[in-house]
C-alpha cells in the first residue's frame, strides 16, 4: 500500500530512531508545536487577577477564560482526529495552529467577558488539532520501542509552552496591560508555529483512514472500539482527574498568594510558574523509566508525587508552597506523559488516532469542569478545602490505575 506522500510503502519503514537527524527534527518540530499550542492556551492564566479587576468579575468567572479554551479543545479533539485521518497528521496540525493564532490576536480586543469567552472558545477549538493528532503522528512515525521516550520529549515541549506563555504574559501584563501581555505571547507562538512547519518530517507511515486495510466499519465504530477497553477508560480517567486538579491549582494559587497573609506582588507570583520546569524534566524522565520498569509502576509513582506536592501546599510558608508546587507539577507531567503515550499503544490499529483523542477529550473536559468548579470550592470554603479536593482527585486516579491497569510488563510495552 502506498503512502499518502507518494512512493513510500509504510510497511518498509519501521520508524525514526534516536540519534538520527530525522528523529531529532521530529522531536524538535513537535516541541515547537507544543510551545505554539500551550503558550496561547495558558497565557491568560498568568493575568487572571488583572482580568478579574479589569472586567469586574469574580475569580471563578475570570478563570472561565482558561476553561473556555480547554472546553474548545475537549470538543474539538475527536473531530480533529477524524480530519487528520483524512487529510494527514501534519496538515491538520498546521491548519489548527494557524486558525488559533487568528483567534489569539483577536481575544485581547474584548472589553466584555462574554466576548472574551467566545473568542477563547474559538481559540481552543482550533488548538485542539495539536493534542488530537500529535501523539498519533508520533506513534506512527517513531519506532515502537522509542514511542514512550519520544512522547515524553513532546510533553516537555508542552510544559515549556505553558511556562513561556505565563512568564511572558504575566510581567508584561503587569507592566503595561494584560492585553499587551497576551498579544506578546501570540506573536511568540507564531514564530514557534513556523519552526514546527519547517522542522517536522513528512509522514512516511500515514495512510488515509479510508484506504487502510484495518480501517474497519467507520468513524463511529472506531470511537466505540476506543471506549470498550477498561484499560483505555482507566487512562481517560487519569487525564480527567489529574488535569482538572492541576489546572485548578494554577488558576487559583495566584489569588491565594496575593491575598492575606501573604500579600505577594503579582510579578513575584508569576515567577512561581517556573515550577513548570520540573515538568519539562519529569516528562522525558518518566518515559525513560517506563521503558525499564513498566508504565503502570511509573504512573502510580508519579501520582504519588502529585498528591505529596499538593499536601505540602497546606503549609502557609511561601518557600514550602513553592517546593510543593514543584513536586506537584513534576508528578503531574510524569503521569500525563505515561498516560497519554499509553493510549495509542493500547488501542486497536483502526482506532489509534481516536484513543488519544478520547484521552484528550477527558483531559480537557476535566480542565474545563474542575478549573471552574474547584474555584467555587476555593471561593466558598477556602484554600484548605480546595487542596483537600485536589488530593482526593489524585487518590482516586491512583486507585483506578492500580485496579484497572494490569502490571503485565508485556502488556505495558
Amino acid at each position: 500500500m502506498a503512502a499518502a506522500d507518494g512512493g513510500v510503502t509504510p510497511e518498509d519503514f519501521a520508524g525514526h530512531i534516536p540519534r538520527t537527524r530525522s528523529y531529532r527534527r521530529l522531536i524538535a518540530g513537535l516541541f515547537f508545536a507544543g510551545v505554539a499550542t500551550f503558550a496561547q492556551l495558558y497565557s491568560l492564566q498568568a493575568v487572571l487577577p488583572q482580568v478579574a479587576a479589569d472586567l469586574d468579575v469574580p475569580a471563578a468567572t475570570a478563570a472561565l477564560t482558561v476553561s473556555a479554551a480547554t472546553l474548545g479543545i475537549a470538543v474539538a479533539v475527536i473531530p480533529w482526529s477524524l480530519v487528520a485521518d483524512r487529510v494527514g497528521r501534519i496538515p491538520a496540525m498546521a491548519i489548527g495552529i494557524i486558525a488559533a493564532t487568528a483567534f489569539g490576536l483577536a481575544a485581547p480586543l474584548s472589553t466584555e467577558i462574554a466576548v472574551l469567552l467566545a473568542l477563547r472558545l474559538g481559540e481552543g477549538l482550533a488548538l485542539g488539532a495539536v493534542p488530537a493528532v500529535a501523539l498519533a503522528y508520533l506513534s506512527e512515525e517513531v519506532h515502537a520501542r522509542h514511542v514512550a521516550a519520544a512522547a515524553g520529549s513532546y510533553t516537555a515541549g508542552t510544559t515549556v509552552g505553558g511556562l513561556t506563555g505565563r512568564l511572558v504574559a504575566g510581567p508584561i501584563g503587569e507592566a503595561f496591560d494584560w492585553r499587551i501581555g497576551v498579544w506578546s505571547v501570540t506573536v511568540l507562538c507564531t514564530a514557534a508555529a513556523v519552526l514546527f512547519l519547517w522542522l517536522v518530517p513528512r509522514a512516511r507511515r500515514f495512510v488515509p483512514g479510508r484506504r487502510r486495510a484495518d480501517a474497519g466499519p467507520g468513524m463511529v465504530a472506531r470511537l466505540i472500539r476506543a471506549l470498550r477497553s477498561p484499560r483505555l477508560l482507566a487512562l481517560y480517567a487519569q487525564g480527567f482527574l489529574l488535569m482538572g486538579a492541576f489546572v485548578a491549582v494554577y488558576n487559583y494559587l495566584g489569588f491565594h498568594l496575593i491575598a492575606p497573609p501573604f500579600l505577594l506582588p503579582v510579578w513575584l507570583v508569576t515567577l512561581l510558574f517556573l515550577a513548570y520546569l520540573s515538568g519539562t524534566v519529569s516528562s522525558p524522565w518518566a518515559g525513560a523509566l517506563a521503558a525499564r520498569h513498566g508504565r503502570r509502576a511509573v504512573l502510580i509513582g508519579a501520582i504519588g508525587l502529585f498528591v505529596g506536592g499538593a499536601a505540602l501546599m497546606y503549609v502557609p510558608v511561601p518557600i514550602v508552597i513553592l517546593v510543593g508546587l514543584v513536586v506537584f507539577t513534576g508528578g503531574f507531567f510524569g503521569a500525563h506523559a505515561i498516560a497519554s503515550s499509553w493510549a495509542p499503544v493500547l488501542a486497536e490499529p483502526s482506532s489509534r488516532a481516536q484513543a488519544p483523542s478520547l484521552y484528550y477529550f477527558a483531559y480537557y473536559a476535566g480542565s474545563s469542569l474542575f478549573g471552574w468548579a474547584l474555584g467555587v470550592v476555593f471561593g466558598q470554603a477556602g484554600w484548605a478545602w480546595f487542596l483537600g479536593a485536589v488530593i482526593a482527585m489524585g487518590v482516586v486516579a491512583a486507585i483506578i490505575a492500580a485496579v484497572l491497569l494490569r502490571s503485565d510488563r508485556a502488556m505495558d510495552a
